[in-house]
């Protein structure tokens, strides 16, 4: 299947002789909103910011919108703290220092505790964990997500979207079941992790859910580490023009970043040799 909505809404057949439009958007994992929607591009100021306070971010996650909106005015960037807001909302960022939130968690839905603290990481697949970061590139953005196994740091699967929808996130868990199943899934509360169609997923193949404390981006420290590489050796650096480019770039670094690239936490080894040999020693001991 496509991996983006732009791909999925272009296989939508409306003159289909016997599949509505909405059951093929059901069948393709997407709204029939999203099939009409346009985004409102973000004008040419707004998107440098973006990419400046994304930037930022990797270096001081601990910084809310005050902060941020003296640094863009630092850099010549005389903006308000009002859009500074708008902008990190839009991003899905926000400083972990207390203060007022600029991302809730949707309020019918359930938040589950925090079940990693003092536990000890001995295995691959016993904890998992997935977040979204902002990818900025020349003239607009899009949102990735990823899977990943704590013990061996692998990517096991991962999508992008332009929209910070919940689709993308279940198509990303679903793809990553291909390696096994986990006995925890951690995530933040954002509302992609905490929707119906995401933790059911989980508790069907009766997965134990947890969700970082409110503010507590840390709880998730090994995804937060993943971004800063992806962005510091290839985001960045590449300065990606469109999607497409993007998603060609990202799937070319993801098979270095698991395959090739050797991990100072993993004495050295790459995550797919720590993934894979950790799975021979479990099934060897089962």
């Amino acid at each position: 299947m496509p991996k983006t909505r732009e791909e999925r809404a272009e296989w939508i057949d409306r003159d289909h002789e016997s599949l509505s439009v909405r059951r093929q958007c059901e069948l393709l994992g997407i709204h029939r909103s999203q099939l009409y929607y346009e985004p409102v591009p973000e004008t040419e100021l707004n998107l440098r910011c973006m990419r400046l306070i994304d930037e930022q971010y990797m270096r001081t996650p601990f910084w809310g919108s005050r902060n941020m909106t003296a640094f863009l005015r630092r850099q010549g960037h005389m903006v308000n703290r009002k859009r500074t807001q708008r902008l990190m909302q839009k991003m899905g960022l926000e400083g972990l220092a207390p203060g007022p939130s600029t991302s809730r968690p949707h309020p019918d839905h359930k938040i589950y505790p925090y079940l990693l603290r003092d536990v000890i990481i001995e295995r691959p697949n016993q904890v998992w964990s997935s977040d979204i970061t902002y990818i900025p590139m020349q003239s607009g953005y899009l949102y990735l997500v990823a899977v990943m196994d704590w013990y061996s740091r692998m990517v096991l699967s991962w999508r992008l979207s332009n929209s910070l929808d919940s689709a993308f996130c279940v198509a990303a868990l679903e793809d990553a079941f291909q390696w096994g199943c986990p006995d925890i899934f951690n995530t933040d509360q954002g509302s992609q992790f905490t929707c119906h169609d995401f933790t059911s997923c989980l508790l069907s193949r009766s997965i134990e859910i947890s969700m970082d404390g409110k503010g507590r981006a840390l709880d998730n420290v090994f995804i937060e580490r993943l971004w800063r590489s992806v962005k510091y050796e290839d985001i960045y650096l590449r300065d990606y023009v469109s999607g497409t480019d993007c998603e060609k770039g990202l799937r070319s670094y993801f098979k270095f970043y698991c395959h090739e690239r050797p991990h100072q936490a993993l004495d050295f080894r790459t995550p797919w040799e720590v993934h894979h040999s950790g799975n021979a020693s479990c099934r060897r001991a089962t």
